[in-house]
């Protein structure tokens, strides 16, 4: 077998080893309650089709606000600090959240995950969102308008059509600067702020 050459400059690019994002996370008893959903969804799926889904467990159960990026070896520091001073920047009044619907991120016929979502009930996060965008496009962070508001529930899941499900609703009273290990199912928190702003 002959031998790979590599050009100078031309190195393969590391495997990203760490995730950065925003984040608003359920309260423990309405966590359990959605953890206990999506596992029910799951069986629900194998029976119907096979599928085994992988629902999140309780402590896993979060709303992505905003994603950062993905690096190899580490976050930046440049990126960290940046993030930190737009969510200092943020002044809101703590809001409800409130997912009505099941929905699926899979394209057929492909599995991918089943999530909850909402209408009049994510509007708070949406503020939110985009409060955090606005401190960040004044940082030089490249603006990132596709969001939509959702919580994963299980992966390797069929397309599904949406549908209403039992409401999960919950008070969002604070937000964190998540560092994740990716490939390793962990999540650590970097920062919390409070939402303590004028309503």
């Amino acid at each position: 077998m002959p031998e790979q050459l590599w050009l100078p400059g031309l190195e393969a690019p590391s495997a990203p080893t760490d995730g950065l994002f925003f984040a608003v996370y359920p309260d423990a008893n309405t966590a359990a309650g959605i953890a206990k959903f999506a596992q029910q969804l799951c069986v629900e799926a194998r029976a119907r089709s096979g599928v085994r889904g992988k629902p999140l467990a309780a402590n896993r159960l979060h709303v992505t606000l905003r994603h950062l990026g993905n690096f190899a070896g580490g976050l930046p520091a440049d990126v960290v600090e940046a993030a930190k001073r737009a969510a200092a920047a943020v002044s809101m009044a703590p809001f409800t959240v409130e997912f009505d619907a099941v929905a699926s991120f899979a394209k057929r016929p492909r599995l991918g995950p089943a999530v909850l979502v909402g209408e009049h009930g994510v509007h708070g996060l949406q503020a939110l969102h985009d409060a955090l965008e606005a401190g960040l496009r004044d940082d030089g962070i490249e603006p990132d308008a596709r969001f939509t508001p959702h919580m994963t529930l299980a992966y390797g899941m069929q397309w599904i059509e949406r549908h209403t499900a039992a409401a999960a609703c919950w008070n969002v009273r604070e937000f964190a600067l998540m560092h994740s290990l990716l490939g390793r199912t962990r999540h650590i928190v970097l920062a919390r702020w409070p939402l303590v702003g004028p309503s």
